[in-house]
């Protein structure tokens, strides 16, 4: 059985928290360091599972898809807490992946206001028992890309800035890990609004509107 299939194995860690799991181990198969200290520790011992082919094990992009699946189509539950790991720590991460899946159903896009934001509970942070007293404590931030630690206050913040502004990103669908950091590298950094030179802006909206026209063409086709 490989490090994975083991890993998968333990029902606490499967369902609904599957996807914010995979997302640390796949972080963790690309840079060890990129993953807190105690998360770490625990996917170093899966890597101690022999496997069928005696080798290390390597990232499954087409697991990925199907966790998200499960994320779209299944309420996320509060991460349990695991042997050896920070309870709160482990639903600050919980949260993070959270905002990467669902903060676009809050992100604010409708200009004249005509659909009620809807409530998501896995974006609140009393769903994992986050109080007001955890809000100036420092978490790691896991694979979010900014200072490795920030208070809770401030993930938030972060996390609402990038995903419920007024740009709306749905990507952890994609199957690549690649594709997905290569996103989040675009957006966390400046929470989801570039500088762009008016050329750029205006090279931006000519092709926004280039495929628009494209995609009218086509409909008028049918």
């Amino acid at each position: 059985m490989s490090a994975m299939k083991e890993f998968l194995s333990n029902s606490y860690l499967f369902g609904a928290n599957a996807p914010f799991i995979e997302e640390l181990y796949e972080a963790y198969l690309a840079d060890p360091q990129s993953v807190p200290a105690q998360w770490r520790e625990y996917f170093d011992k899966l890597q101690s599972v022999p496997s069928a082919g005696g080798t290390r094990d390597v990232a499954h992009s087409p697991i990925v898809e199907s966790f998200a699946q499960r994320a779209k189509t299944g309420a996320a539950r509060p991460a349990p807490a695991v042997a050896g790991l920070d309870r709160k720590q482990m639903s600050v991460l919980q949260l993070i992946a959270e905002y990467r899946f669902r903060g676009v159903f809050l992100a604010d896009i409708d200009p004249l206001k005509r659909h009620e934001r809807p409530r998501i509970v896995e974006l609140d942070p009393t769903y994992y028992d986050l109080t007001d007293a955890d809000m100036d404590t420092a978490f790691n931030t896991g694979t979010l890309i900014g200072p490795e630690q920030a208070t809770l206050r401030e993930i938030i913040k972060t996390l609402q800035e990038t995903y419920c502004g007024t740009l709306g990103v749905e990507y952890m669908y994609l199957s690549s890990r690649v594709e997905k950091r290569w996103i989040q590298e675009r957006l966390e950094p400046v929470r989801a609004k570039p500088s762009f030179s008016s050329d750029t802006k205006r090279h931006i909206l000519e092709r926004l509107t280039a495929a628009e026209g494209l995609e009218r063409s086509k409909a008028g086709r049918r």
